[in-house]
């Protein structure tokens, strides 16, 4: 939502889509379920957007629950933490190479999962690949593929993810004893609003520059290049985190609209299924890869999953499973599988 469409019926439905998401994560607070500041928004506006119910979200909401999960994940980064997480630079390559060829599969399951010549290779490549989702449909409407099944296959996939991860770990009862960082300070006003300025501005030259997900990544890299520094200017309200989750929730489950449920049945039942098959196949080679590197396979899997940066490296913090490990993970995964979307295509999809 820009600021041209802000008319106050619109802001009315902002605010109405704010409060269902509150009440929906409070009601998932009192039920304990896993992550509740972000499944709970993300169903209920899902449930009741592709019931028809104008919920709203905004692009700003967005944005700002993005630049503050950067912000957060940069603090995990102390100088020791940052040292470790090279360390394990190597593997975090391999969980690229992981993703890639996930994507890859995942590409040739939805194309055989369809009617011949209902769907064409572009299509299924970049609803495939393991990256951004507002990415992933800029370079399909660029190109000319179906905008709409690579948006409602990234939606969808996403969505499992963060649904199925978390509750799986509360089912199985695996939680972590990674700490939040130790602040030294506490919270600080001051300081926050330094750190968050900074963070800010971060996003901004990163969005000036139109590098992908700048506002979790411009923050993020400041924040982490503070901490890494040995900087500390204040601790994160536990409230804010939560905000965050809460906008990230709002933003994810507001894209399934009623239309969502007319996207071809076909298409959104290989894509769950396709992406059910990937949490498997990346549990068991996050496990591998846990034992070869003494990890916790549970971390490993959170930083291999097939899902986005910001949902995946929320679940570390929540359940206290080794967030600069995720972080990293998703980080590099993140940016090398961006670089090399669009010559893949054009090298092995555009030409075949």
């Amino acid at each position: 939502m820009s600021a041209k469409n802000l008319t106050p019926k619109a802001i009315l439905r902002l605010i109405a889509t704010l409060a269902i998401a509150w009440l929906a994560a409070l009601l998932c607070v009192r039920l304990k379920t896993p992550l509740p500041w972000m499944i709970g928004p993300l169903l209920a506006t899902a449930t009741l957007t592709m019931a028809g119910l104008p919920l709203r979200s905004s692009r700003r909401l967005r944005n700002g629950g993005q630049w503050i999960v950067g912000t957060v994940l940069g603090l995990y980064f102390t100088p020791a933490v940052a040292l470790q997480a090279l360390e394990l630079a190597p593997w975090m390559l391999l969980g690229a190479a992981w993703a890639l060829l996930m994507g890859h599969l995942f590409g040739r399951w939805l194309l055989w999962s369809q009617p011949p010549g209902s769907v064409d290779a572009t299509t299924a490549y970049f609803a495939s690949v393991i990256g951004g989702a507002s990415e992933m449909a800029a370079f399909a409407e660029r190109v000319g593929a179906r905008v709409d099944l690579v948006a409602a296959a990234h939606s969808l996939r996403v969505m499992l993810v963060v649904i199925v991860i978390p509750f799986g770990y509360q089912g199985l009862g695996l939680h972590g004893h990674d700490p939040a960082p130790v602040s030294v300070v506490g919270v600080q006003p001051a300081g926050l609003a330094m750190l968050l300025a900074a963070t800010a501005a971060g996003a901004l030259v990163m969005q000036a520059l139109r590098q992908p997900n700048p506002w979790v990544l411009g923050s993020l890299l400041v924040s982490l290049g503070l901490s890494a520094s040995g900087i500390e200017w204040t601790a994160m309200p536990g409230w804010l985190s939560a905000a965050a989750q809460l906008s990230i929730g709002i933003a994810l489950g507001t894209r399934f609209t009623p239309a969502f449920l007319h996207t071809a049945p076909r298409w959104l039942l290989a894509v769950a299924v396709g992406t059910l098959a990937m949490i498997a196949a990346s549990a068991g080679y996050s496990w591998l890869v846990a034992q070869a590197a003494g990890l916790v396979p549970a971390s490993v899997l959170l930083g291999n999953s097939p899902g986005g940066i910001a949902e995946m490296c929320i679940t570390a913090k929540v359940l206290e499973l080794g967030v600069p490990l995720v972080t990293g993970f998703h980080v590099v995964r993140y940016l090398i599988v961006l670089v090399l979307t669009g010559p893949i295509w054009r090298r092995w999809v555009q030409q075949a």
